[in-house]
């Protein structure tokens, strides 16, 4: 809402018609927010396994606003999924996204280490294998996958961050 100066509550930032008119894809559920993105008519949820977001089956520019919430650390390569948001968006449009995030130190692969996971211990499935632990640095990937700006937002720091790449 804020890449939109927007100021208000999220049920009425859906309804305002700019944003009505905005081609939106959602990768995944974005946490409590796809009952109201589902509200505006050029929005569209890709859900894994059936879309894979290192290979998205979108034409070029197609989107003016990419949403993702704790789906990249779940990509075997996050660069090559950003660069996919990158390639999807017109000029101008904005990949908005949050992961989990270990403020106080880099970013980590996890390629070599004994899996680890996000979710319940019940439910070890592969998509569920963290391959990538993001920490302070997380913005380089936004810029080596193509992006010109990441901005940074606290929602509730440290526990709570969020990331909007700019194209």
């Amino acid at each position: 809402m804020k890449s939109f100066d927007y100021v208000g509550l999220f049920k009425d930032f859906v309804k305002e018609e700019r944003i009505q008119n905005l081609r939106i894809l959602e990768i995944n559920e974005a946490g409590n927010l796809t009952h109201f993105l589902q509200q505006i008519p050029n929005h569209t949820l890709s859900i894994y396994p059936e879309s894979d977001m290192m290979n998205m089956k979108f034409p070029d520019m197609s989107f003016d606003l990419v949403l993702h919430s704790d789906v990249l650390e779940h990509i075997k390569y996050p660069i090559r999924g950003l660069s996919e948001c990158y390639r999807i968006l017109k000029p101008g449009g904005y990949c908005a996204f949050t992961i989990p995030m270990i403020v106080d130190r880099l970013t980590i692969s996890r390629e070599g280490m004994p899996p680890s996971y996000h979710g319940s211990s019940d439910n070890l499935s592969d998509d569920l294998i963290v391959h990538t632990e993001y920490g302070c640095d997380s913005w380089r990937q936004v810029i080596q996958a193509g992006f010109q700006q990441c901005r940074l937002f606290s929602i509730d720091y440290p526990s709570s961050l969020a990331l909007v790449a700019v194209k």
